[in-house]
C-alpha cells in the first residue's frame, strides 16, 4: 500500500510548526517569558503602532474572543500593553511592551538562524524559491469545482 500523499495544507502547517517549535526552544532557552504558539501567531500579525483585539482576531483567523485571551495572558506576562486608539474613542490599540520589543528583536534573529538551518538541510535554492513562491500573490481563493472533487469511474 502506498503512503498517503500529504495535502499541501498539512505541508505548509507542519513548516510552520517547525520554525515554531525552534522558535519557541531558543526563547526558553535564553529565558523570555514563555508562549504558546496561538501567542506566537499574534506577535505575527500585531502592527510596530499597535493594533486592536477585533484586526488581530481578523488576521489571525480566529475568534475575537480567542484573540482577546491570547492579548490578556501577554499583558499578564508583561509582553503586550494596551492604549487608547486615537482613531476611535471606544477601541484600545495593544502593543507590544519594552520588553517584548527586545525579545522581538531576539526571535527576529532566531528565525533567520533557523532560516539558515533549513538552507543548510535542503539547500540555499529551495529556500529561495520556497521564499518566491511564499511571497508571489496568489489571490482570493475560489471555491473548487465541483466536477473535480467527483470520484473517477
Amino acid at each position: 500500500m502506498t503512503p498517503t500523499r500529504r495535502s499541501l495544507p498539512r505541508l505548509l502547517h507542519d513548516a510552520r510548526r517547525w520554525f515554531e517549535e525552534g522558535l519557541v526552544a531558543a526563547l526558553e532557552a535564553a529565558g523570555t517569558a514563555p508562549v504558546s504558539p496561538a501567542q506566537l501567531q499574534l506577535f505575527t500579525v500585531l502592527d510596530d503602532q499597535g493594533t486592536t483585539v477585533s484586526e488581530l482576531a481578523r488576521r489571525m483567523g480566529v475568534t475575537r474572543q480567542t484573540a482577546h485571551q491570547a492579548v490578556h495572558g501577554l499583558i499578564a506576562a508583561g509582553l503586550l500593553e494596551q492604549t487608547a486608539d486615537p482613531a476611535s474613542a471606544r477601541q484600545r490599540l495593544i502593543r507590544r511592551t519594552v520588553e517584548a520589543e527586545r525579545t522581538h528583536r531576539q526571535a527576529c534573529a532566531v528565525l533567520e538562524e533557523l532560516e539558515e538551518q533549513l538552507a543548510t538541510r535542503i539547500g540555499q535554492d529551495a529556500v529561495q524559491i520556497l521564499r518566491t513562491t511564499l511571497e508571489t500573490p496568489w489571490g482570493p481563493a475560489l471555491p473548487p469545482d465541483p466536477a473535480m472533487s467527483e470520484p473517477q469511474k
